[in-house]
Protein backbone atom coordinates (compact mmCIF):
# COMPACT_ATOMS: atom_id res chain seq x y z
CA UNK A 1 0.00 0.00 0.00
CA UNK A 2 1.36 3.44 -0.89
CA UNK A 3 0.10 7.02 -0.92
CA UNK A 4 -0.71 6.95 -4.63
CA UNK A 5 -3.12 4.04 -4.17
CA UNK A 6 -4.85 5.74 -1.24
CA UNK A 7 -5.06 9.00 -3.19
CA UNK A 8 -6.56 7.20 -6.20
CA UNK A 9 -9.20 5.56 -3.98
CA UNK A 10 -10.01 8.87 -2.30
CA UNK A 11 -10.29 10.71 -5.63
CA UNK A 12 -12.62 8.08 -7.12
CA UNK A 13 -14.96 8.57 -4.17
CA UNK A 14 -14.87 12.35 -4.63
CA UNK A 15 -15.35 12.31 -8.43
CA UNK A 16 -17.78 9.41 -8.66
CA UNK A 17 -16.12 7.46 -11.48
CA UNK A 18 -12.76 5.98 -12.36
CA UNK A 19 -12.62 8.08 -15.55
CA UNK A 20 -13.16 11.40 -13.75
CA UNK A 21 -10.61 10.44 -11.05
CA UNK A 22 -8.06 9.59 -13.75
CA UNK A 23 -8.64 12.95 -15.45
CA UNK A 24 -8.26 14.87 -12.17
CA UNK A 25 -5.02 13.08 -11.29
CA UNK A 26 -3.77 13.29 -14.89
CA UNK A 27 -3.47 9.51 -15.12
CA UNK A 28 -4.63 7.03 -17.74
CA UNK A 29 -7.77 5.24 -16.56
CA UNK A 30 -5.89 1.95 -16.72
CA UNK A 31 -3.40 3.35 -14.19
CA UNK A 32 -6.21 4.16 -11.75
CA UNK A 33 -7.71 0.71 -12.28
CA UNK A 34 -4.35 -0.98 -11.63
CA UNK A 35 -3.80 1.07 -8.45
CA UNK A 36 -7.20 0.05 -7.06
CA UNK A 37 -6.57 -3.59 -7.96
CA UNK A 38 -3.24 -3.50 -6.11
CA UNK A 39 -4.90 -1.85 -3.11
CA UNK A 40 -7.65 -4.49 -3.03
CA UNK A 41 -5.05 -7.27 -3.29
CA UNK A 42 -2.99 -5.83 -0.44
CA UNK A 43 -6.06 -5.39 1.77
CA UNK A 44 -7.64 -8.70 0.78
CA UNK A 45 -10.92 -6.83 0.18
CA UNK A 46 -13.09 -5.86 -2.78
CA UNK A 47 -13.64 -2.11 -2.41
CA UNK A 48 -15.84 -1.38 -5.47
CA UNK A 49 -18.68 -3.24 -7.08
CA UNK A 50 -17.78 -3.90 -10.69
CA UNK A 51 -19.52 -1.62 -13.19
CA UNK A 52 -19.39 1.81 -14.77
CA UNK A 53 -20.20 3.66 -11.55
CA UNK A 54 -17.76 3.66 -8.64
CA UNK A 55 -20.13 2.03 -6.17
CA UNK A 56 -18.51 0.94 -2.93
CA UNK A 57 -18.95 -2.45 -1.34
CA UNK A 58 -19.79 -2.60 2.37
CA UNK A 59 -16.09 -3.17 3.09
CA UNK A 60 -15.27 -0.25 0.81
CA UNK A 61 -17.63 2.04 2.73
CA UNK A 62 -15.90 1.17 6.00
CA UNK A 63 -12.45 1.66 4.49
CA UNK A 64 -13.53 4.98 2.93
CA UNK A 65 -14.54 6.28 6.38
CA UNK A 66 -10.91 5.95 7.50
CA UNK A 67 -9.00 6.79 4.35
CA UNK A 68 -8.94 10.55 5.01
CA UNK A 69 -7.21 9.93 8.33
CA UNK A 70 -4.74 7.56 6.65
CA UNK A 71 -3.80 10.15 4.03
CA UNK A 72 -3.47 12.92 6.62
CA UNK A 73 -1.28 10.73 8.81
CA UNK A 74 0.84 9.70 5.82
CA UNK A 75 1.37 13.35 4.83
CA UNK A 76 2.15 14.31 8.43
CA UNK A 77 4.71 11.52 8.77
CA UNK A 78 6.35 12.52 5.49
CA UNK A 79 6.45 16.19 6.55
CA UNK A 80 8.03 15.28 9.90
CA UNK A 81 10.60 13.07 8.18
CA UNK A 82 11.53 15.90 5.79
CA UNK A 83 11.82 18.34 8.70
CA UNK A 84 14.01 15.89 10.60
CA UNK A 85 16.24 15.41 7.57
CA UNK A 86 16.55 19.20 7.29
CA UNK A 87 17.42 19.41 11.00
CA UNK A 88 14.26 21.37 11.87
CA UNK A 89 12.83 19.06 14.51
CA UNK A 90 14.36 16.84 17.17
CA UNK A 91 16.08 17.15 20.53
CA UNK A 92 19.41 18.70 21.49
CA UNK A 93 20.90 17.67 24.85
CA UNK A 94 23.54 20.03 26.24
CA UNK A 95 25.71 19.70 29.32
CA UNK A 96 26.82 22.75 31.28
CA UNK A 97 28.53 23.80 34.48
CA UNK A 98 26.41 25.11 37.30
CA UNK A 99 28.09 28.51 36.98
CA UNK A 100 26.76 28.85 33.41
CA UNK A 101 23.18 27.84 34.17
CA UNK A 102 22.08 31.31 35.23
CA UNK A 103 23.34 33.48 32.38
CA UNK A 104 25.11 31.89 29.37
CA UNK A 105 22.80 28.96 28.67
CA UNK A 106 19.42 30.75 29.09
CA UNK A 107 20.45 33.53 26.69
CA UNK A 108 21.83 31.07 24.13
CA UNK A 109 18.65 28.98 24.38
CA UNK A 110 16.40 32.00 23.83
CA UNK A 111 18.34 32.95 20.69
CA UNK A 112 18.40 29.33 19.50
CA UNK A 113 14.60 29.04 19.72
CA UNK A 114 14.26 32.04 17.39
CA UNK A 115 15.97 29.97 14.67
CA UNK A 116 14.92 26.42 15.57
CA UNK A 117 11.55 26.65 17.38
CA UNK A 118 10.72 22.97 16.79
CA UNK A 119 13.90 21.56 18.32
CA UNK A 120 13.57 20.80 22.03
CA UNK A 121 16.61 21.43 24.23
CA UNK A 122 17.49 19.46 27.34
CA UNK A 123 20.03 21.14 29.64
CA UNK A 124 21.98 18.85 31.96
CA UNK A 125 23.90 20.56 34.78
CA UNK A 126 26.93 18.91 36.37
CA UNK A 127 30.67 19.13 36.95
CA UNK A 128 33.30 18.41 34.32
CA UNK A 129 33.78 14.78 35.33
CA UNK A 130 30.04 14.05 35.21
CA UNK A 131 29.56 15.82 31.87
CA UNK A 132 32.54 14.17 30.18
CA UNK A 133 31.28 10.74 31.25
CA UNK A 134 27.80 11.58 29.94
CA UNK A 135 29.37 12.50 26.61
CA UNK A 136 31.24 9.20 26.46
CA UNK A 137 27.94 7.38 27.02
CA UNK A 138 26.33 9.52 24.27
CA UNK A 139 23.87 11.06 26.69
CA UNK A 140 24.87 14.57 25.55
CA UNK A 141 25.40 16.19 22.15
CA UNK A 142 28.10 18.44 23.61
CA UNK A 143 29.03 20.18 26.85
CA UNK A 144 30.48 23.48 27.99
CA UNK A 145 32.72 22.65 30.92
CA UNK A 146 36.33 22.34 32.06
CA UNK A 147 39.07 20.38 30.36
CA UNK A 148 38.98 16.67 31.35
CA UNK A 149 42.18 15.08 32.61
CA UNK A 150 41.99 12.47 29.83
CA UNK A 151 41.35 14.10 26.46
CA UNK A 152 41.96 11.03 24.31
CA UNK A 153 38.26 10.69 23.39
CA UNK A 154 37.41 14.39 23.22
CA UNK A 155 37.92 17.59 21.32
CA UNK A 156 38.14 20.56 23.73
CA UNK A 157 37.84 24.15 22.47
CA UNK A 158 38.81 26.65 25.21
CA UNK A 159 36.57 29.74 25.37
CA UNK A 160 37.60 31.51 28.57
CA UNK A 161 39.30 30.97 31.91
CA UNK A 162 37.47 30.54 35.19
CA UNK A 163 39.30 31.51 38.35
CA UNK A 164 39.37 29.94 41.78
CA UNK A 165 38.25 32.32 44.47
CA UNK A 166 38.61 32.18 48.26
CA UNK A 167 35.79 33.52 50.40
CA UNK A 168 35.30 34.15 54.12
CA UNK A 169 32.80 35.89 56.40
CA UNK A 170 33.46 39.63 56.62
CA UNK A 171 34.57 39.27 60.26
CA UNK A 172 37.03 36.42 59.61
CA UNK A 173 40.63 37.02 60.84
CA UNK A 174 42.02 37.07 57.27
CA UNK A 175 39.21 39.15 55.76
CA UNK A 176 41.13 42.43 55.89
CA UNK A 177 44.64 41.04 55.77
CA UNK A 178 46.78 42.36 52.91
CA UNK A 179 49.26 40.34 50.83
CA UNK A 180 47.69 37.00 51.57
CA UNK A 181 49.43 33.91 50.25
CA UNK A 182 47.92 30.47 49.78
CA UNK A 183 50.08 29.24 52.68
CA UNK A 184 48.36 31.75 55.01
CA UNK A 185 45.06 29.95 54.49
CA UNK A 186 46.35 26.55 55.55
CA UNK A 187 45.98 27.45 59.23
CA UNK A 188 42.19 27.54 58.81
CA UNK A 189 39.63 24.88 57.88
CA UNK A 190 38.77 24.91 54.19
CA UNK A 191 35.51 23.93 52.55
CA UNK A 192 35.85 22.94 48.89
CA UNK A 193 33.96 21.19 46.10
CA UNK A 194 33.94 17.41 45.72
CA UNK A 195 36.90 15.45 44.39
CA UNK A 196 35.55 15.53 40.83
CA UNK A 197 34.76 19.25 40.81
CA UNK A 198 36.26 21.68 38.32
CA UNK A 199 39.21 22.89 40.38
CA UNK A 200 39.94 19.75 42.43
CA UNK A 201 43.13 18.74 40.59
CA UNK A 202 44.40 22.32 40.51
CA UNK A 203 43.84 22.74 44.24
CA UNK A 204 45.36 19.36 45.06
CA UNK A 205 48.46 20.26 43.05
CA UNK A 206 48.82 23.49 44.99
CA UNK A 207 48.35 21.74 48.34
CA UNK A 208 51.03 19.18 47.47
CA UNK A 209 53.67 21.95 47.63
CA UNK A 210 53.24 22.27 51.39
CA UNK A 211 54.11 19.95 54.27
CA UNK A 212 51.14 21.15 56.28
CA UNK A 213 47.74 19.88 55.14
CA UNK A 214 44.66 21.95 56.01
CA UNK A 215 41.51 20.50 57.52
CA UNK A 216 39.25 19.94 54.49
CA UNK A 217 35.47 19.72 54.24
CA UNK A 218 33.82 19.00 50.89
CA UNK A 219 30.46 19.97 49.37
CA UNK A 220 29.35 18.44 46.08
CA UNK A 221 27.59 21.59 44.83
CA UNK A 222 29.86 24.63 44.53
CA UNK A 223 26.97 27.11 44.66
CA UNK A 224 26.10 25.78 48.14
CA UNK A 225 29.56 26.49 49.59
CA UNK A 226 28.88 30.18 50.47
CA UNK A 227 26.04 29.12 52.77
CA UNK A 228 28.35 26.76 54.64
CA UNK A 229 31.07 29.42 54.86
CA UNK A 230 28.65 31.87 56.44
CA UNK A 231 27.50 29.38 59.06
CA UNK A 232 30.79 27.61 59.84
CA UNK A 233 33.20 30.54 59.74
CA UNK A 234 35.64 28.70 57.44
CA UNK A 235 37.53 29.58 54.25
CA UNK A 236 35.57 28.53 51.17
CA UNK A 237 37.05 27.73 47.77
CA UNK A 238 34.63 28.57 44.95
CA UNK A 239 34.72 29.89 41.40
CA UNK A 240 35.00 33.58 40.61
CA UNK A 241 31.52 33.49 39.03
CA UNK A 242 29.85 32.10 42.18
CA UNK A 243 27.25 34.48 43.58
CA UNK A 244 27.99 35.52 47.18
CA UNK A 245 25.33 36.36 49.75
CA UNK A 246 25.64 39.44 51.93
CA UNK A 247 28.20 39.10 54.70
CA UNK A 248 30.86 37.22 52.69
CA UNK A 249 33.95 38.70 51.03
CA UNK A 250 36.46 37.48 48.48
CA UNK A 251 40.12 37.33 49.41
CA UNK A 252 43.00 38.54 47.28
CA UNK A 253 45.28 35.50 47.44
CA UNK A 254 48.66 35.17 45.77
CA UNK A 255 48.61 31.75 44.10
CA UNK A 256 50.78 30.20 41.38
CA UNK A 257 47.92 29.31 39.04
CA UNK A 258 44.30 29.75 40.01
CA UNK A 259 42.73 29.67 36.54
CA UNK A 260 40.87 26.81 34.87
CA UNK A 261 40.07 26.73 31.12
CA UNK A 262 36.37 26.43 30.24
CA UNK A 263 35.23 25.51 26.76
CA UNK A 264 33.18 23.36 24.41
CA UNK A 265 33.65 19.62 24.78
CA UNK A 266 32.67 17.11 22.07
CA UNK A 267 33.48 13.53 21.25
CA UNK A 268 36.48 13.45 18.94
CA UNK A 269 34.86 11.00 16.49
CA UNK A 270 31.87 13.27 15.80
CA UNK A 271 32.80 14.33 12.27
CA UNK A 272 29.32 15.47 11.17
CA UNK A 273 27.86 18.41 13.08
CA UNK A 274 24.08 18.83 12.61
CA UNK A 275 23.08 22.42 11.90
CA UNK A 276 21.19 22.69 15.20
CA UNK A 277 24.23 21.68 17.26
CA UNK A 278 26.53 23.97 15.29
CA UNK A 279 24.12 26.89 15.77
CA UNK A 280 23.84 26.39 19.53
CA UNK A 281 27.62 26.16 19.88
CA UNK A 282 28.02 29.40 17.91
CA UNK A 283 25.49 31.16 20.16
CA UNK A 284 27.33 29.97 23.28
CA UNK A 285 30.66 31.16 21.84
CA UNK A 286 29.15 34.57 21.11
CA UNK A 287 27.61 34.94 24.57
CA UNK A 288 30.80 33.84 26.37
CA UNK A 289 33.07 36.15 24.36
CA UNK A 290 30.84 39.13 25.09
Amino acid sequence: MDLRELTAFHTIIQEGTFAKAAAKLNYAQSTITNQIQRLEKELGLQLFKRGWEAELTDAGVMFASEVDKLIQHWNYAAEQARALQQDEIGTLTIGGLESLAGHVLPVALRQFREHKPRIACNIIIGNTDFLSQALLHKELDFAICGEPADLSSFHFEPLYEEKMSFIVPANHPVAKKADLSFADLLDYPLIVGGHTCLYSLRLSRELSRFDKAPFLNTVGQISAIPGFVRELDVVGVVLESTNLPEGLVKLEVDMNNSTIPIGLLQLRKDEYLPASRSLMMDLIREKVRR
